[in-house]
């Protein structure tokens, strides 16, 4: 999914850490089939306290 935001090869180095939090964001909010199109972070939150 980096490939949407990155080409392969890019050094991500090169960019700030604004930047890859704005796309860790994104990613982390976008819907997915495999989790029954909840959210990678509605998943986490999700999880019992005592794992974390």
């Amino acid at each position: 999914m980096l490939r949407q935001y990155f080409p392969k090869g890019t050094d991500l180095s090169r960019w700030s850490a604004e930047d890859l939090e704005a796309v860790a964001l994104a990613l982390n909010n976008r819907p997915r089939k495999s989790l029954d199109w909840k959210t990678p972070a509605e998943v986490f939150e999700e999880q019992p306290r005592s794992l974390q």
